[in-house]
């Protein structure tokens, strides 16, 4: 349907490279995802590479500059929702970190929406509340006198960061706002936002006139759509770590090396992410291995465990936290884990582990409640590198192996430094890469260059092994979890695409599978969008069902018993979409 998809924004269209990913097997899957990343590097007038994105870059990485000159009454901001929160988290976090390590005041902040525990599971639904962005920004930059924000949404769409962005642009003599995300201005989100009159695309419009006189920057290289459509936690959640920490490096060499910000300098990161790509992809045979293994862990009902060391910990975690709401997962289907726990994370509201399972995140706590029930079917991933104690890895190591073979590694180790061969026998698949490295002072950047390939690495693994177990169809998440407006709106686009049904219709069926009726009544169609999310958040299946319902004009208890019959949901969808239509009319 061309015309329909001319409509989309970039990130929410069908990328024709993964339009059959469901069908490939694990090695042609990798090929698919190493040709859709590339396209983060794609040299054209509209990417990464192209003059007014790098020349934007130098210019955000002076003012970077100027509040590391002056850091008592300054503060750097990163603020998003879902992956770019967590991406904000994560920079934050490690700069303030090399900020110690150089005697420098910290001056990085994060704000990710639903807080921390944001960081950990989905909590969609804050994105949609502008009002309390702004509120919370301010809360955070309370007593600055100038404050650098950098507010993060791929799509261009996130009312969370436009209430932000509304609120810099309100007080420009304290804020210089910055907006990072993967659309082009005009293709912003124009719907109309809770408890606000404007919207994204006129906050972004603003920001582009104050950009002609240097009071506000807009970063939007084009990197080409996600290669399971819309998912942003791919090559968004790559691309926004790649941008922002070329900027925020290029600032600190400007302080503690004297290193003059240019557009060689930030070309040169973009370039030395594009060889970190180049470099975990070569390992496709133990990528594919993964992947596989993944697959049919998910395809036996087992599960899938990540532990890990540090920073690598936390991109477990975060590729962990993602499947939920990308896959309509179980919480428990994929976890990640972290030494220490909550100690290595150092997040701002601390120790979150009495708020449930899902914040359990320790080693320990895994020796403790995973390990006593894991079984053959499940798969453990260690994620460390040469620089971890590896005398601890192999010790807990060979402790899951006395419980199970089914284990892995991604491991990082230097040409100067390497792993001992005996510790990695221990594992069935070793995913190894080898690292140059010239001096103690880039140690720093090369944890970046770890958690980029690590983060490369998982989420081809994750997003493969759900892919295997049948949670897309084509290149859709078709069992998404309709959380918040943005996915309230996919649901709808992805209704569209497959029935050729008009908006209503679509919009109708989906609020028949979300209120659980065949009768929808004008109270259900009259009310607001979160109130939709907020039921459909405790639904399962509700695209699929929306989707039967359509194609073979049933009720909603027949959609119900079609998906109870396939095992998996690409099966139950493709067996409606293959068939002619029911013309019937809707209920």
């Amino acid at each position: 349907r061309p015309f329909y998809e001319l409509s989309l924004p970039v990130t929410e269209k069908c990328n024709p490279i993964s339009r059959d990913i469901d069908r490939a097997d694990a090695k042609h899957m990798l090929q698919i995802l190493k040709t859709c990343d590339a396209e983060i590097f794609k040299n054209d007038d509209q990417g990464i590479y192209s003059s007014p994105i790098i020349h934007t870059m130098v210019d955000v990485a002076k003012k970077v500059e100027m509040m590391l000159r002056e850091p008592d009454e300054s503060l750097i901001v990163l603020s998003g929702c879902g992956t770019s929160g967590r991406i904000a988290f994560l920079l934050a976090t490690s700069f303030n970190q090399m900020l110690t390590d150089q005697q420098h005041t910290q001056i990085y902040s994060y704000i990710i929406a639903g807080g921390d525990r944001a960081l950990l599971t989905s909590q969609e639904a804050p994105e949609d509340r502008p009002l309390l962005g702004a509120r919370m920004l301010d809360e955070v930059c309370a007593g600055k006198k100038r404050v650098l924000f950098m507010g993060i949404s791929c799509g261009m769409s996130a009312p969370f960061v436009a209430g932000q962005l509304d609120l810099c642009l309100k007080h420009l003599d304290v804020f210089t706002p910055v907006l990072l995300g993967f659309n082009p201005v005009h293709m912003a989100r124009n719907e109309p936002m809770q408890d606000c009159s404007f919207h994204f695309k006129e906050v972004a419009e603003r920001m582009a006139t104050e950009q002609e006189q240097g009071k506000a920057f807009i970063i939007n290289p084009i990197v080409g759509p996600e290669a399971i459509s819309g998912s942003s936690r791919m090559k968004g959640g790559s691309a926004t770590k790649i941008i922002l920490e070329a900027v925020l490096l290029a600032g600190h060499e400007a302080i503690f090396r004297e290193k003059t910000i240019s557009p060689e300098c930030l070309s040169s990161w973009i370039t030395a992410s594009e060889r970190i790509y180049e470099n975990t992809y070569s390992h496709a045979d133990e990528l594919t291995a993964l992947v596989q293994k993944a697959g049919e862990s998910l395809g036996k009902n087992g599960h899938v465990y990540y532990l890990g060391w540090r920073t690598l910990g936390i991109i477990g975690m975060i590729d962990a936290s993602e499947c939920m709401p990308t896959f309509g997962a179980d919480f428990g289907d994929v976890r990640g884990f972290i030494n220490n726990g909550f100690k290595e994370m150092t997040n701002k509201e601390g120790d979150l582990s009495s708020m449930g399972p899902e914040f359990v995140i320790g080693h320990q706590d895994f020796v403790d409640t995973v390990l006593p029930v894991l079984n053959q079917n499940d798969m453990i991933v260690f994620l460390f590198t040469v620089k971890d104690d590896l005398h601890e890895m192999t010790a807990l190591a060979n402790q899951v192996k006395r419980k199970t073979s089914n284990l892995h590694a991604v491991a990082h180790d230097l040409e100067t430094l390497h792993i001992p061969k005996r510790m990695c026998d221990v594992f069935e698949t070793v995913l190894k890469m080898t690292w140059s490295f010239s001096s103690d002072d880039e140690i720093a950047v090369m944890k970046q260059k770890w958690e980029l390939s690590t983060k490369c690495c998982l989420n081809a693994l994750s997003t493969g092994a759900h892919v295997l177990k049948g949670k897309v169809y084509m290149n859709f998440m078709i069992d998404l979890r309709v959380t918040n407006s943005k996915l309230y709106r996919r649901a709808v686009n992805i209704l569209q695409r497959f029935t050729g049904r008009s908006k209503p219709e679509c919009e109708s069926a989906l609020l028949r599978a979300i209120y659980s009726t065949d009768d929808v009544s004008e109270e259900m169609t009259s009310a607001d969008v979160r109130t939709h999310t907020e039921l459909a958040n405790r639904r399962d299946r509700v695209v699929p069902a929306a989707l039967v319902m359509i194609h073979r004009g049933c009720s909603l208890t027949e959609a119900k018993h079609h998906l109870d019959s396939h095992a998996v949901i690409r099966d139950a969808v493709t067996s409606c979409v293959l068939s002619p239509v029911n013309t019937a009319d809707m209920k």
